[in-house]
């Protein structure tokens, strides 16, 4: 949510503030970004407590969840070394009860301003170790400090840092600057940005006195209502500037017309479609084809699961291009996962005379001269490669469609560049293996028109899936040698820890050692591949591994696209809590492409988070790309959902995309229709609209490629 910057007194610098000044002001800017008043008053509390309730430590369960205690700060100590260095204060109050104060972080500050022998209000979350109830990085203020004169018990609780408590700036003195900041402000600084006929339909508050209760509610009641008010005003303005985006696109996005399926399509379709296409791809084939013979630009986001068929729509959609005398082309983000599409296209084209060609940053001068030439030229039809196509050197003669394959691996700008290697902006059809959930497809890609892929093709039978303690791996061991005297192969996948290369080459030539070990040459032969590997060596060792010349491959994540051996069943995914929802069930979608019967391991350690734990138990559960995809928003949030950081759709500050599904549909609801009768929001009654989403302009990364 965004408040309108056209007032002057919202944009005053926050050192003009009472009580912050130039020092305080200079650690707001830099620990929490709050540069005018208006960033202050959009500095929500993340809770609310009820001021007046103090909780007797004597009285503390492990059922509690938040308290607020008083009392004495009777010791204080700092303990442990280096990363294990912690500050512990113990608090006593009138009961007789002792609670202990952590700080991790920020220890000099707190430690200087903490005074044994004072007395403090502290408030936090509560555990318990060795069975000593504990605050972790509480809230912490002197007692007798005063409160702000809030309009009732429920005092908002703001997020700060350590080096603002040390300053005098914690939760609780951003609230007194908070309300000093209202005493200046009035009903005029927040106009109203919704029509009149919208609130009254919802029955929603007024946009001032929501603002006001967010902050310092009167009630719990009146606080819901704020909340409310502005879940369904950030999921209503997203869409409407979606639907704007994606209007101008309509209106003003010239595109080139595929008016006929011609021979190439036919001839594919009838002689060389290697089964019959499910529902899921017909469905995404039809409205692919009517996009083309538009008239207008294609922006089509396909996402499917794991196996369900994207290379083969894919591979139509340009042939359609080539059937209407225009090249095509096929980004894909690693080499490997370039030549796998190329290998895969030419062996499904068979005997068509199409001039098909791969170009990545390994492709000779020579021939690479040569690309570029017949490319100028018109003589190649297709086009399949890496980011080497997106280079300025790259001039197609008539490009009508380009293909992005794992499009959260590109960015925007990179994409971008393919709309000018033609004179009318070629159609675009961004995929990706990762099924996005509905909620957040309607908002990260809300702009684009977006395509689902969700049956599998016939014959596929589900991966059975299960989750191993590290002291089970000699019976993990055990049944991959079945498998392998089966005829079948095997993944062990290592995980790659960002922090430390050094680390993962470690970790992945002890685990190689050890699964020689457990299947010594030449009985079995094992195939590694991992980033580091000078990549002739790692296409070597893919080859040997796809042709069965090795039955085991051990590799770290390099391998979770690009690798197609229908031979394989079994999956081991090592040290499986240390990755996330997504990437379990790509890595889990490598095996499961045969005929025969598949299995995933998931080996973790015995001692596993809440989450670690919760993802296991959902990826033995379901196969489905979709339920594991919602549950990786619920658990892990959009934020940190791979490929939504750049989209700009997901500063929410109240609404969340994972837990409001019911509000975003309501306002996408309400959006459309609005757009429908008034398209340019120039009737009266939407003036209000127009000026807000005015000012809005230039704040959030929207782009027409999402």
């Amino acid at each position: 949510m965004i408040i309108s910057n056209q007032n002057n007194i919202l944009n005053s610098p926050i050192e003009y503030l009472k009580g912050v000044g130039p020092q305080r002001a200079d650690l707001l800017k830099k620990e929490l970004q709050i540069f005018t008043f208006k960033d202050l008053i959009e500095h929500f509390p993340f809770k609310h407590i009820d001021k007046t309730k103090i909780t007797p430590i004597l009285s503390i369960t492990p059922q509690d969840d938040f308290v607020q205690v008083t009392g004495r700060i009777v010791k204080k100590e700092i303990i442990g070394e280096k990363r294990g260095r912690r500050l512990v204060a113990q608090l006593q109050d009138k009961s007789g009860g002792a609670i202990e104060l952590v700080w991790f972080q920020g220890i000099p500050w707190v430690e200087k301003a903490l005074i044994v022998g004072d007395v403090y209000r502290a408030y936090g979350k509560v555990s318990f170790f060795q069975y000593q109830a504990q605050i972790s990085h509480p809230e912490l203020e002197p007692a007798n400090a005063s409160q702000p004169e809030a309009k009732s018990f429920l005092e908002p609780v703001y997020s700060s840092t350590e080096k603002l408590k040390a300053r005098g700036l914690g939760g609780r003195q951003l609230a007194q600057l908070t309300q000093s900041l209202f005493l200046m402000l009035s009903e005029k600084d927040f106009p109203e940005n919704l029509p009149a006929y919208i609130i009254e339909k919802l029955n929603l508050i007024p946009r001032y006195q929501a603002i006001c209760a967010i902050h310092f509610p009167p009630s719990q009641e009146m606080y819901q209502q704020a909340v409310n008010r502005f879940k369904f005003e950030e999921f209503f303005i997203a869409q409407l500037r979606l639907g704007l985006i994606r209007l101008e696109r309509q209106r003003y996005s010239k595109g080139v017309v595929f008016s006929q399926v011609g021979d190439y399509f036919n001839t594919f379709y009838a002689k060389h479609l290697p089964f019959e296409l499910t529902g899921a791809q017909k469905r995404v084939l039809k409205e692919i084809r009517k996009d083309v013979g538009s008239g207008a630009q294609m922006n089509r986001l396909l996402q499917g699961d794991v196996g369900s068929g994207k290379t083969i729509v894919a591979l139509l959609a340009m042939l359609l291009a080539v059937d209407n005398q225009f090249q095509a082309c096929m980004l894909a983000p690693t080499e490997i996962l370039a030549r796998q599409h190329f290998q895969g296209i030419k062996k499904l084209l068979g005997d068509l005379p199409l001039n098909a060609r791969i170009l990545t940053g390994a492709t000779k001068t020579k021939e690479r001269r040569k690309i570029l030439e017949s490319l100028a030229n018109g003589e190649i039809q297709l086009l399949v490669g890496t980011h080497a196509i997106i280079e300025d050197t790259v001039q197609f003669k008539n490009l009508g469609l380009a293909i992005v394959d794992e499009q959260h691996r590109f960015g925007v700008a990179q994409r971008a560049k393919l709309w000018k290697k033609a004179s009318i902006p070629p159609h675009m059809l961004v995929m990706t293996a990762t099924p996005i959930p509905r909620t957040l497809a309607m908002t990260a890609y809300g702009d684009l028109d977006y395509s689902v892929m969700d049956e599998l093709p016939p014959n596929r039978q589900p991966i059975t899936t299960v989750h191993r303690q590290e002291s089970a791996r000699s019976q993990v061991m055990d049944f991959i040698k079945n498998e392998v005297q089966k005829g079948r192969q095997a993944y062990i996948i290592f995980p790659l820890i960002e922090e430390s290369e050094k680390l993962d080459y470690e970790n992945l030539m002890k685990g190689y050692e050890n699964v020689k070990a457990y299947f010594p040459e030449p009985k079995y032969w094992i195939s590694m591949v991992h980033g580091k590997q000078p990549l002739d060596i790692r296409e070597t060792n893919m080859q040997r591994f796809k042709t069965n010349d090795t039955q085991i491959m051990v590799a770290t994540t390099v391998i979770e696209v690009g690798v197609d051996v229908p031979n394989a069943s079994v999956m081991v995914i090592e040290s499986a809590e240390k990755f996330g929802l997504s990437q379990l069930h790509q890595l889990r979608g490598r095996v499961g492409r045969g005929a025969e019967k598949s299995y995933c391991i998931l080996i973790t350690g015995s001692k596993l988070s809440n989450e670690g734990s919760e993802r296991m138990k959902i990826m033995c559960a379901t196969n489905d790309g979709f339920k594991i995809a919602e549950k990786d928003l619920e658990l892990r949030g959009p934020g940190d959902i791979e490929g939504t950081r750049q989209s700009g759709a997901l500063n929410f500050k109240i609404a969340s995309i994972a837990n409001d599904r019911e509000w975003l549909l309501l306002a996408q609801q309400i959006a459309t229709r609005v757009l429908e009768k008034d398209p340019d929001l120039s009737q009266p009654i939407h003036q209000s609209l127009k000026t807000y989403l005015h000012t809005l302009k230039g704040r959030t990364a929207w782009s027409k490629i999402s």
